[in-house]
């Protein structure tokens, strides 16, 4: 059929067929429908495949870099890393911060990672290695009493975003164009006042996301909004979304597919169960979005797409879904807890982690 139509419209661009350049709408859907259908990967035997961790920490961030490296960080200081695909996870800790709860982890390869601890005052900071973990430099610590970290992300391996809860009266956000060495706050004049009450999760290291030259961060609490940036950072507008919202309420985290296309999950993390106003999709770079009201999504702290694909996980303390319609509808994957999820760049490898030292990854075998 799509062949007929460009032969069609060939000898109409010929000129011996100008009626039928009307068609081109008609290819040009055709393609791209093809195009997404051919996308989605087989995901009839999904599933995660448990791995050992040796430790019993919660683990709160995770960074898969491909199919034989990630980084995955908690509570106790710990920071763990496999270079073979998490037959074995070998100790990355930073000396003299087993207290500290590390909530995000980015990882740019198997030597170099980003660590940002979460917590009140001092306990919020951002550490980085080049060697593997063996030596961590120290490149940002909060000295605002109450200030306190909720995440990081990076466009790549020089320039990122820190961001954490507000501070007189807007959302903390720090950048780096220097792999770290220099961390500049954004000025509250550049980002939108919040809403008494309103404030962000670090349940996942997943509530702020980068690409391109857009950055989105997500908040709870008193107003479950999406901040959204179109200049890597440097400026912010804030739109209100139908989400569920209270004190333990709201987006816990954002995935986007592209410029345009993302998603948000969330819920109330003291009703794990609960599953209302929980999930909503963007089609136009965060500027609206719709909640998709039929499904049977319970609270999610963390959502990523498959790479490459209109295919979504989602996992929780109650368990894990997946999707493989951009989000519209879900299948249950699994009872198991997890806390936060990635999937390596570009691939359809994964890692997910939770309480209890919890690692499992992501089998399509």
């Amino acid at each position: 059929m799509i062949k007929f139509l460009f032969e069609s419209l060939r000898r109409a661009g010929n000129g011996r067929d100008r009626s039928l350049r009307f068609l081109l709408p008609t290819v040009l859907l055709l393609c791209a429908c093809t195009q997404q259908k051919g996308k989605q990967p087989d995901l009839t035997n999904a599933h995660w495949q448990p791995q050992d961790s040796g430790i019993s920490a919660s683990f709160r961030g995770i960074s898969a870099v491909d199919e034989n490296i990630a980084w995955v960080s908690g509570t106790n200081g710990s920071c763990l890393r496999t270079v073979d695909g998490g037959l074995s996870w070998q100790a990355a800790t930073v000396a003299g911060a087993d207290s500290l709860d590390f909530r995000d982890v980015h990882a740019v390869d198997e030597n170099r990672a980003y660590l940002m601890s979460a917590g009140p005052g001092k306990r919020s900071r951002i550490y980085k290695t080049i060697d593997g973990g063996q030596n961590w430099q120290l490149q940002f610590l909060n000295t605002i009493p109450e200030g306190f970290l909720d995440g990081i992300a990076f466009w790549d391996e020089k320039s990122g975003l820190a961001y954490g809860d507000p501070l007189e009266g807007h959302l903390f956000i720090l950048k780096t164009t220097d792999g770290g060495t220099t961390w500049h706050r954004i000025a509250n004049q550049n980002i939108p006042r919040v809403i008494a009450g309103e404030y962000s999760f670090a349940a996942s290291g997943t509530g702020i996301v980068v690409l391109g030259k857009n950055a989105w961060i997500s908040t709870g609490g008193a107003a479950a909004r999406v901040f959204r940036s179109t200049d890597r950072g440097e400026t912010w507008t804030a739109v209100s979304t139908p989400f569920v919202n209270g004190e333990s309420a709201g987006i816990f985290s954002l995935a986007f597919r592209d410029a345009q296309n993302g998603i948000a999950i969330g819920g109330d993390y003291r009703k794990p169960d609960a599953g209302e106003s929980n999930l909503a999709r963007t089609m136009d770079g965060g500027q609206t979005w719709t909640l998709v009201k039929s499904h049977s999504v319970a609270y999610r702290s963390c959502v990523q797409y498959i790479p490459g694909t209109l295919a979504l996980v989602a996992v929780g303390p109650s368990g894990s879904d997946i999707s493989v319609d951009d989000g519209l509808t879900w299948t249950k994957l699994d009872t198991i807890g997890y806390h936060t999820l990635s999937f390596a760049p570009g691939m359809k490898v994964g890692w997910a982690a939770g309480a209890d030292g919890r690692i499992a990854k992501f089998d399509l075998r």
